[in-house]
């Protein structure tokens, strides 16, 4: 099996990579966050990188590594299968976290604040 280059998966590429990513995730986050959020022990940090994305003030190059990192999480076919259960998802979290990794400094207290209030949310559901 070929080697897995996370960083690869990351770059912001072109401006049409970027806007079809955005656009990929404000489309498809939310229906496969609330399929996955009870299997997915990182619910809270993709919430908070999703919530970290969408923020204006978040500066363009840590949005873009973002967009791309979620929009890996919510592609129908990734390196693992998500319905390999755990497992399934360990790309996923490997993805998620090497973005957070890199724009960590652009991670806000609120965007934490808003992803516990919007799981919540889901919880009650």
């Amino acid at each position: 099996m070929d080697e897995i280059r996370y960083g690869e998966i990351l770059e912001p590429g072109d401006e049409k990579t970027r806007e079809q990513n955005e656009k990929a995730v404000r489309a498809g986050f939310w229906g496969k966050l609330k399929k996955t959020a009870a299997h997915i022990p990182f619910a809270r940090d993709a919430v908070a990188a999703f919530y970290c994305a969408t923020d204006k003030d978040t500066p363009l190059g840590a949005r873009a590594i973002l967009f791309a990192a979620l929009a890996y999480f919510i592609m129908p076919a990734d390196i693992i299968p998500d319905f390999f259960a755990i497992v399934g998802f360990s790309d996923d979290l490997a993805v998620l976290m090497t973005a957070m990794t890199m724009i960590r400094r652009n991670m806000q207290d609120t965007h934490y604040q808003k992803a516990d209030h919007a799981l919540e949310t889901f919880s009650n559901e």
